[in-house]
Order: C-alpha cells, then structure tokens, then sequence
C-alpha cells in the first residue's frame, strides 16, 4: 500500500512520468482487492462455523426432546410397574436434563428449533407406548435402538468439532461427551434388562434406528 501511495504521489508531482498512472492504479486496485477478498473468506469461514453450531444445537434439542417424549410413552404403560424407577430415575431424568441444556443452548446461541417438534412430540410418545406395550423387554429394547442411534450421532458430533477447533468449541464439546456417556448408560441399562429377548428384537431395532436417522437427517435441516 506504501508503494502505491508513493507512485500516486510521483504521478502529482511528475504527471509526464509515462508508465506511473498505469501501474499505480493497478496496484491501488489489487491492493483493495485483496483486503476484499480476505474479508470476504473470513465472513464465510464464520458463516460457516455458525450454520454448523446451528445444526449441531438444533438437532440435538430435537432428540434430547424427542427421547423425552418416548420415555414419557413408556412410563404411561410401565410407569407402576418393577420397571417404572429404572426409566423413570435412571433414564427420564437424566434426559430431561439433557433437554434443559440444549434449551439453554438454544437461547444464547439464538438458534430456532426444528419446526418439525410437533411432529416428534406425537411420533416420540407414540413409539414409546406403543414398544411399552409389548412389556418390558419391548420397552428396553426401544432404548437401545435409540440410545445407540444418538451415541453414534453425538460421537460423529464429536469428531466434526475436533476437526475444527476443539479448543473454541471445548464448553459444547464437553456437553456433548458428557450426554453421549449417559446414553451409553441408558443403553447399556436396556442390555441388562433382557432388550435383547424382545419378540423380533432385530427387526424391531433396525427399523427404530432407521426411523433415528431420518429424524436427524430432518431436524438438522428443517
């Protein structure tokens, strides 16, 4: 920049110098030019980082919201019975904990929810009910094929974020670890009681999970 300003000024002082008005617009152009364009990458790579938080934020409230909702499905059929305190205690409310985090989340990041949460409000209680119906086994195997499904979701999370900047998202990252370790909990707790002995379990289990992975796929981007 220096140098162009000391052309400019040669070309006032000495206009019959051939050559100086050229070259001193020229440098003047491709000087401001580049100010531009290292402008414009920075706004990108921060529009970039901001559309990824969003999602991350975004989808996880929506499953952390829709897990609440299959629990709440299940404790209406199973809720007096010798499984009830192991959803209720052990599970429900670590996710209603969940949920409040991602709320709080959502607030200081001023990211919109899902406008499909009505949706998964209805879907969410009727797969819990619905699994809870063929007792406890149903139940439990309904929790392992959605605890697996988010642990693998937040562990994709995880490694997205470590190949950005681990230090600059360590707070969100510390979150995520510490849910994707409780939902392991939760799906290792449904293992231990008998998921796997459900009628059809496999069947039951895969078309859960795919049913999971839609909802990520759409709440991500709706």
């Amino acid at each position: 920049m220096e140098r162009a300003a000391g052309l400019w000024r040669l070309r006032q002082l000495y206009p019959c110098l051939p050559g100086i008005k050229g070259r001193c617009c020229a440098m003047v152009r491709a000087t401001v030019h580049a100010g531009s364009v290292r402008h414009s990458s920075s706004g990108l790579h921060a529009d970039e980082e901001k559309a990824l938080l969003d999602r991350i934020i975004r989808v996880d409230h929506a499953g952390e919201y829709g897990a609440n909702r299959i629990y709440a499905g299940q404790m209406a059929v199973l809720g007096r019975s010798s499984v009830g305190p192991i959803i209720q205690q052990h599970m429900w409310d670590q996710e209603k904990d969940h949920l409040k985090k991602f709320n709080e989340l959502m607030i200081s990041n001023r990211v919109r929810p899902t406008a499909l949460l009505p949706f998964w409000n209805v879907a969410g209680f009727a797969l819990g009910f619905g699994t809870a119906l063929l007792g406890r086994k149903g139940a439990m195997a309904c929790t392992v094929a959605v605890e697996e499904s988010i642990s693998n979701h937040y562990n994709n999370q995880i490694r997205a974020l470590m190949e950005r900047d681990p230090e600059k998202h360590k707070d969100l990252l510390q979150t995520i670890k510490k849910f994707r370790d409780e939902e392991l909990e939760h799906h290792d707790t449904g293992l231990e009681h008998d998921a796997e002995l459900a009628p059809a379990y496999f069947l039951l289990k895969n078309a859960i999970q795919v049913g999971c992975r839609a909802a990520v796929y759409l709440s991500e981007r709706i």
